[in-house]
């Protein structure tokens, strides 16, 4: 399902080419990658996860400046400090972009596992729908467990319920958490997913 606002596309293609003259890898998730695996949703936020490498802050600050986007943050050390995120806003279409930067550990997973999907004309590696269930999930907020639901039953059959289990299972050890196999379920259930219980 291409994404339908050609502001978007817009978007993703400055900011593809400004992390590709970074050389930095990134995906989209969240809102917008949902929305292309099969999630019926309004919005104009764009979220995407970056791996800044040896780049510092500073450097992915300084690059995405010069491609056109703007922060919408004063103190970005303390900001990026507190929550692992750039926030920015696109000068040209006004819409916000938030930069997660990535951590260690599961997101060299997430990474991998990223689809190259064409939108507009425009290549853009995007959250497997595995992955973005399992971040949904992981969130926990009552939106995200809807978008969870909403993309398990449009996938189904194709999507690999077995690895959504085996990556929350292993953030369940991370975390020392025990709620997130069991909310999977519960969503699995709601999705209508007799079919999914394999």
């Amino acid at each position: 399902m291409p994404l339908p606002a050609s502001p978007i596309v817009e978007l993703l293609a400055e900011l593809g080419q400004a992390l590709a003259g970074l050389g930095v890898r990134w995906y989209l998730f969240r809102a917008q990658a949902a929305i292309l695996h099969g999630v019926d949703r309004l919005t104009a936020d764009v979220d995407v996860t970056v791996e800044p490498g040896s780049h510092p802050t500073a450097r992915l600050v300084d690059g995405l400046a010069e491609a056109g986007f703007e922060l919408r943050v004063a103190d970005v050390g303390g900001f990026v400090d507190a929550t692992r995120v750039l926030p920015f806003m696109h000068r040209r279409t006004h819409i916000p972009v938030d930069v997660v930067l990535a951590g260690p550990g599961l997101e060299e997973l997430f990474f991998a596992r990223a689809e190259d999907r064409e939108i507009g004309g425009v290549r853009v590696p995007v959250a497997s729908a595995e992955d973005l269930i399992t971040m949904k999930i992981l969130a926990g907020r009552p939106r995200d467990l809807e978008d969870a639901i909403a993309m398990l039953r449009a996938r189904g059959d194709a999507l690999d319920v077995d690895q959504i289990r085996t990556t929350l299972g292993l953030l369940e050890k991370a975390l020392d958490q025990a709620d997130l196999l069991p909310e999977l379920e519960r969503a699995i259930r709601r999705a209508g997913g007799g079919r999914l219980q394999r």
